[in-house]
């Protein structure tokens, strides 16, 4: 593979950060800027965005595309649903739903039953707990949300999710930062800087093990779970680009990793829409698929740019 990473000024790897709504205040901010000094991951930005901005550009909903999109930017017409599923578990035809106007996204079917989100997430519960509920997919699942209207929907499990980053008075505060590969793998980053998903499983060092640990001195209403664990930070140099596109509407152009993959030869076309995670034909196994964003994850800097020009040359 070509070394692209010597063709940048300063070889490092970049990733977009920010504490979650129900962790946003000066006192967790402060322990993640003393954190990241500690490591030497540098910032090189940082800001607000507010609920409200969040919700009407949708930032949230593209950062959580392989769910929100059935739940809030697709129409269920134009869904890709296996119609054999679908009659498996509710005993008709999708195609008569469909003609019927029985079906809605998560956020159309708030408006059209009059609920709140919360009230919507109770609904979709007793969908699952009575079996009037399929998975028809990878990150895509369907209830019979409203028996007597026979009404469906979709990922309508997103919603509450989304109602933490988009209520009025909320806000996320946001850190673009950059590492030495030499000196800070990402999977370190991740796993040590930032800790696991689950902040019960967090190194005690790491933020998300600080922050479950002392979530009240911190000012937290409650404590930490794998949903409201604190922090977020990108998976690879790549979702760390894609984010950058998301929150902060970075040009691909200007963008120190975009450059890169644009000089390796990689269409502007491509890179935006590997953004939102698509499965992607896999290099060397056959036609086999698989997600994007997984197959980079935890990748360092020149390995995520070699998998990304082998991963361009693979697909049809």
């Amino acid at each position: 593979m070509v070394n692209y990473v010597q063709a940048l000024t300063a070889p490092k790897q970049g990733a977009f950060v920010f504490a979650k709504p129900h962790a946003n205040n000066a006192k967790v901010l402060s322990l993640m800027r003393k954190k990241f000094g500690e490591v030497g991951v540098t910032i090189l930005r940082e800001g607000e965005i507010a609920g409200e901005t969040i919700d009407s550009k949708g930032y949230i909903d593209q950062h959580y595309y392989a769910i929100a999109s059935k739940a809030t930017i697709m129409k269920p017409k134009d869904l890709n649903l296996p119609a054999d599923k679908f009659k498996a578990t509710f005993g008709e035809e999708w195609s008569k739903v469909l003609a019927d106007g029985r079906a809605f996204n998560a956020i159309d079917v708030q408006a059209k039953l009059g609920i709140s989100a919360a009230q919507l997430e109770v609904k979709w519960k007793a969908a699952q707990k009575s079996g009037a509920f399929v998975k028809l997919g990878g990150g895509f699942y369907c209830a019979l949300i409203d028996a007597s209207k026979k009404i469906y929907t979709f990922n309508a499990f997103f919603m509450s999710m989304r109602g933490k980053f988009t209520e009025p008075g909320t806000s996320i505060h946001y850190f673009t930062v950059e590492f030495d590969p030499t000196k800070l793998s990402w999977e370190n980053f991740r796993g040590n800087v930032l800790g696991p998903t689950d902040p019960a499983a967090a190194p005690p060092s790491s933020l998300r093990g600080m922050i479950s640990a002392d979530w009240q001195s911190l000012g937290l209403a409650s404590a930490p779970n794998t949903s409201d664990n604190g922090v977020h930070a990108s998976a690879s140099p790549f979702e760390g680009l894609a984010e950058r596109m998301n929150w902060l509407q970075a040009p691909i152009s200007s963008d120190p990793f975009g450059k890169v993959l644009l000089g390796a030869g990689i269409p502007e076309a491509t890179i935006k829409a590997w953004s939102v995670d698509p499965q992607v034909v896999l290099p060397g196994e056959g036609g086999k698929k698989g997600s994007l964003f997984d197959q980079l994850e935890d990748m360092d800097l020149q390995p995520c740019i070699d998998k990304c020009v082998a991963l361009a040359a693979a697909q049809p």
